[in-house]
Formats: structure tokens, sequence, C-alpha cells
């Protein structure tokens, strides 16, 4: 008998690469800094805006500026890749019963997208 137990080796920078779902976890687990770097973009926003107009225009005319509207394309990008793969993981981790049957998977997945259908929608007309 061996004193000393075989431990496997895990690079510990690179461990994702090796299988397609362990990259996706970790593309989900990035998208959270743009959130989170919007999220305090927004808190500078009521920041600015508590100085007065003029700070606030500043603020506005920085963020129109090539560097804002890319910062605002990833984010955007980053959030629609964050929902969707949490929406498509909720069967998984939110299964819901009725009566002795489990409701289909694809329908809650089709229930997630469609609230967010019609939340986007209204907060579209609401910005009309």
């Amino acid at each position: 008998m061996s004193r000393k137990p075989y431990i496997r080796e895990i690079p510990k920078t690179s461990w994702f690469f090796r299988q397609p779902r362990y990259m996706r976890y970790m593309a989900r687990e990035v998208t959270s800094f743009f959130i989170g770097a919007f999220s305090i973009l927004l808190v500078v926003a009521l920041k600015r805006l508590s100085q007065g107009p003029e700070a606030f225009q500043g603020f506005l005319d920085a963020l129109r500026g090539p560097w804002g509207v890319l910062f605002c394309l990833a984010t955007l990008v980053a959030a629609v890749y964050h929902s969707t793969s949490w929406f498509n993981v909720t069967p998984q981790a939110m299964p819901i019963q009725r009566g002795e049957e489990f409701v289909p998977g694809k329908m809650i997945v089709g229930a997630h997208y469609a609230v967010w259908a019609v939340v986007s929608l209204i907060v579209l007309f609401m910005g009309i």
C-alpha cells in the first residue's frame, strides 16, 4: 500500500478548456463582469445627475463616444447571452411539478422567453 495517494493534476487557469460545457459555464460567468460594470456606470450616472445638468450632459457626451457605444453594445451582447443561457438551464434548476408529473422543460423555457419579450415591449413603448 502506498503512503502517498494519487492526486490528479488539474491546471488552475485552463481547466475549463477541456470540455465545451465548462467553456459555456465560464463564458456565462465572464458576462457577469459586464453586467457589474454597467451597474457601476448607472451609479456614476446618478452621481453626475445629482451634480447638475452640466455634469450629466458631460457624462452623456462621454457615453456617445466610440468607447461608450462599444461598451454598451458589449454589455448588451453579454446580457443577452447571460439571460438566454440561464433560461435554458432553468428546467434543471427549477423543475415544476403539477400533480404527479413534471411540466416539460420546453414549456418552462418558452414561458421565460415570452415574459422577456413582453417586458421588453413594455419598456420599448415606455421609452417612445
